[in-house]
């Protein structure tokens, strides 16, 4: 284990550097594991997207029209975003005559929208972590 003195002007970091190498070093092997994930969290970042996302765990296929509706735009707004959750691989879409109706890709992303709407409902006491 390595270790170093510093010293510290904030109460969320640590008072002295020390650190784990073998976990260090484990966990450094498989980090860019988690490399182009950043695109699926940004992707929903945006709050229509989210909002369509969202719209999309309640009702499991929208038409492009009712997206539109729902979120107060014109339907090459809606288009445009539902054509990038599509392109994320976070949407599908299907034509049916001249209508096109969009899906989520699968369970996980409706997982994904549900389990941040839980989240972002419970809040955060004394804006610190509770740490589960």
């Amino acid at each position: 284990m390595s270790q170093k003195n510093i010293i510290s002007t904030t109460h969320e970091s640590c008072e002295t550097f020390y650190y784990d190498e073998e976990k260090v070093n484990r966990i450094q092997k498989r980090i860019d594991e988690v490399s182009g994930v950043e695109l699926l969290f940004k992707a929903l970042s945006d709050s229509t997207r989210i909002k369509i996302a969202y719209a999309l765990t309640i009702e499991n296929e929208l038409c492009v029209c009712d997206v539109a509706n729902i979120i107060g735009s014109s339907t090459a707004t809606a288009s445009h975003h539902l054509r990038l959750l599509r392109d994320m691989g976070l949407a599908k879409h299907r034509k049916e005559g001249k209508l096109v109706f969009y899906s989520l890709a699968d369970d996980h992303v409706h997982q994904l929208v549900s389990i941040a709407l839980i989240h972002s409902k419970e809040g955060v006491s004394d804006g610190e972590s509770t740490g589960k």
